[in-house]
């Protein structure tokens, strides 16, 4: 017991911890019965890590003498763990609303790239953009998830396809990481797009011959903390042969492989990335039975966006057949230009409509699985002894109301904690 533990929740009318047993993600029947605590309380020690989680009686007598920085009283309350948002692309400037004109209207995502929409329009702004405004707008974004939730996010370059500007996001990435209580896992993805004037071949060069050794020499200099790399690979973007170039020399940098795959064609990306020792594949919407196999063999965790199938009116990632052969499935939001949405609890609503899976398992999917497809689980996505002091309190007193609910989150998360302090209060009436 630490001398003068850092914060209280008490008697909550359920805690949901995920899993209580040190493990690293959940599959299958794991997903569908989470460990929940009625009538709990968590402790969350000095050092940000929680310290204790149990039933409310037992934690009141062990801390009877105990001195807490701050008290919430949970009573009719929920508490389940920070929400893990596994894939976005928070860092760009340049407004793409009129695209979401072109799309009601029938236009494809590859109608509008070819033009000169998508991925190129954004990137023209962001290289125009300077630094601070380029840091303010993802500071803006970055809030807007925390206010839903979101306790740790992986956020991607991309949008710069040339150096200076992927070293830009990077860099206003690394700012965020060093001033904001969220936590951040940093992505390299200059190969989301082939940049204009460019073939296939040119762009990877680029990337194997400037862009990632340049990196590499920022992060031994400690002046960058990147954690995964990330390729489009896509008909038309980047092919295999490239994908695997540009992934294999991120892995032997001892960056994780966390990719885009099989999105708008069957390019056999999830076999590319079991055979790659993938960390993650995001999107699978056009993933083959071999695909699903190759993942679950190898461990590699689908990251699905059911926002983007949504909005782009895609076939919606097959979540069933994935869980079913005992897939890792993880959730992400693919925040960007093209699918705006900072809301994991709008996420998990999604993709219980929409992919068919159960409450119990978006949950798992937006915590522990997602913390785990950015090699975080061991301290992130569940509420177990020594991990960080994450968690939302709920106004409710079932969790399930946190994806029942289709918005006004504002009003349903009354706290948002980080490391054991409290970054989002929506009462203004925690009890000190």
């Amino acid at each position: 017991m630490s001398s003068n533990p850092r914060l209280l929740v008490k008697n909550a009318q359920q805690v949901v911890l995920i899993c209580n047993n040190g493990e690293k993600f959940l599959t299958k029947l794991g997903m569908q019965n989470l460990c929940v605590i009625e009538n709990g309380s968590v402790v969350i020690g000095s050092d940000g890590l929680i310290e204790a989680v149990g039933p409310a009686e037992v934690l009141r007598a062990q801390y009877s003498r105990a001195s807490f920085d701050h008290v919430i009283d949970a009573t009719g309350m929920c508490v389940v763990p920070g929400l893990v948002d596994a894939h976005t692309h928070p860092v760009w400037e340049g407004d793409r609303v009129h695209e979401f004109a072109m799309k009601l209207a029938g236009a494809s995502y590859m109608d509008v790239h070819r033009a000169g929409g998508g991925i190129h329009f954004t990137v023209e702004r962001t290289r125009a953009a300077a630094p601070p405004e380029l840091l303010a707008s993802l500071r803006g974004r970055l809030v807007r998830m925390q206010r839903a939730g979101t306790t740790l996010v992986e956020c991607k370059s991309g949008y710069g396809l040339e150096l200076q500007t992927e070293l830009k996001m990077l860099e206003a990435i690394e700012e965020a990481r060093r001033t904001l209580p969220i936590n951040i896992s940093s992505t390299y993805c200059g190969a989301h797009a082939v940049p204009r004037g460019k073939s296939v071949a040119e762009a990877t060069e680029d990337i194997l011959r400037v862009q990632l050794p340049e990196l590499k020499e920022r992060m031994s200099a400690g002046a960058l903390g990147v954690d995964n790399i990330d390729v489009f690979c896509e008909r038309g973007v980047f092919d295999l042969g490239s994908t695997r170039a540009i992934l294999q020399a991120g892995k032997d940098m001892g960056l994780n492989i966390n990719f885009h795959g099989d999105e708008l064609h069957p390019m056999n990306a999830a076999q590319l990335g079991a055979e790659l020792g993938a960390l993650a594949i995001s999107h699978l919407e056009e993933v083959t039975d071999e695909g699903i196999a190759a993942m679950a063999t190898a461990g590699t965790a689908a990251v699905l966006l059911p926002t983007t199938a949504y909005i782009l009116r895609l076939p919606q990632p097959r979540a069933r057949d994935m869980l079913e052969a005992g897939v890792i499935v993880a959730l992400g939001s693919d925040f960007n230009p093209n699918a705006y949405c900072c809301s994991m609890p709008i996420v998990m609503h999604l993709a219980c409509v929409n992919m068919k899976m159960s409450m119990p398992e978006a949950l798992a999917a937006a915590t522990i699985n997602a913390a785990y497809a950015l090699r975080r689980s061991d301290t992130h996505g569940s509420l177990e002894v020594n991990k960080h002091g994450d968690l939302l309190v709920l106004d409710t007193p079932r969790w399930e109301h946190l994806i029942y609910q289709l918005g006004g989150h504002q009003e349903l998360i009354r706290y948002v904690v980080i490391k054991g302090n409290v970054v989002v209060d929506n009462n203004k009436t925690m009890q000190l």
